[in-house]
């Protein structure tokens, strides 16, 4: 008879030895996931607290900009001026320890000012390439929409690629590239709107509104028009950001989620398949670049909470900011007054869910 104390601790406690199903497994995966997002996740409470010294009554607009710290999607704000849209993102680059361009878009603008240029140089008879402020980790696009067509297209191989030609070398972007462009509504006198290809590049478009009125008391209390720098200390550098990406990307999400992801942006191009009568206010659906937006998108949002796995809740609470500059309505929406967001929203709302 074997005597079982002869045994050896890895042979008693080696995987062959114990049964296991596999949702012990999953179980088992997303607990070392949860760890890992705690382990990694140490420097986002102190980025928070430092965004809140500038940044008061927008607490939506701040995690939307760890979103997309988190995925590296590039992000378009939206808003009247005033709104400190801008304030967030300079708050956000003193909050990070990396490399920081503004660029103010205006109608005069020529590519070159965005990208670089080559000059010539006499003492050696040959063309130099002179790096435009793109070269930068962290670029606010600040007012995007008030230059024109071509000047806004030369952002696109930048923003897809991470890479930018100039003449006929190309050159990469730095790892942690990020555009966070801001814009006025396309209403507003001087604006234009941007290109379809282009605004399909951001992973998200928010929508930044007035405070309420205690938070307005609050800015009252806060600014002064002769004291308005606020003390925002570095708390994150680009490693912590780059390791938590990582961590972001094995975040579990279940097979149910994914299908759940693929009907609600399905439901964009084929609304009758879901029961919807939504077909006359649809010109086009949602890429399939919304698709994986709203994976990414999704698991961030987890990570944020802490979370190793992706709940229902995190797909509904990006929905509108992944699809709702991807949806074309028709002219007979717009003319009932339909919004891409009304109609998000009613997708939603019939999509059935895990």
């Amino acid at each position: 008879m074997l005597d079982k104390s002869s045994q050896s601790p890895t042979q008693l406690s080696s995987p062959s030895a114990i049964a296991t199903t596999p949702q012990d497994e999953v179980y088992n995966s997303i607990q070392a996931i949860n760890e890992a997002v705690k382990s990694s996740s140490g420097w986002l409470s102190p980025l928070r607290n430092e965004m809140a010294k500038a940044i008061i009554g927008q607490e939506q607009l701040i995690e939307r900009l760890l979103v997309g710290l988190l995925t590296g999607g590039h992000i378009l704000l939206e808003g009247l001026p005033g709104l400190a849209k801008t304030l967030a993102v300079k708050t956000l680059a003193r909050a990070v320890q990396t490399d920081f361009r503004r660029l103010q878009f205006t109608p005069d603008m020529l590519p070159a000012d965005i990208v670089g240029t080559e000059i010539y140089n006499p003492r050696e008879t040959s063309f130099e390439v002179k790096q435009g402020p793109i070269f930068a980790s962290l670029i606010l696009a600040d007012e995007i929409n008030r230059a024109p067509a071509k000047v806004q297209s030369a952002l696109l191989e930048a923003m897809q690629e991470k890479q930018v030609t100039i003449g006929e070398q190309s050159f990469q972007l730095p790892e942690l590239f990020l555009v966070l462009a801001t814009q006025n509504p396309i209403e507003q006198e001087g604006t234009y709107p941007l290109p379809e290809a282009q605004v399909d590049r951001f992973m998200l478009k928010v929508i930044v509104g007035y405070p309420s009125l205690a938070d307005e008391r609050r800015i009252l209390d806060t600014f002064d028009l002769t004291d308005s720098e606020i003390n925002v200390m570095p708390v994150a550098d680009p490693e912590d950001i780059l390791a938590a990406r990582k961590v972001v990307n094995s975040i579990y999400m279940d097979d149910k989620i994914k299908d759940y992801i693929v009907s609600l942006v399905y439901a964009t191009r084929d609304p009758q398949s879901f029961q919807l009568d939504l077909q006359d206010y649809i010109e086009t659906g949602a890429s399939p670049r919304a698709t994986i937006n709203l994976k990414a998108v999704a698991r961030s949002l987890a990570f944020l909470a802490g979370r190793g796995y992706v709940t229902p809740d995190d797909v509904k609470s990006a929905a509108l900011d992944v699809m709702r500059h991807r949806l074309r309505i028709s002219y007979e929406a717009e003319a009932e007054g339909i919004s891409s967001e009304d109609i998000i929203r009613k997708i939603l709302d019939t999509v059935p869910v895990p």
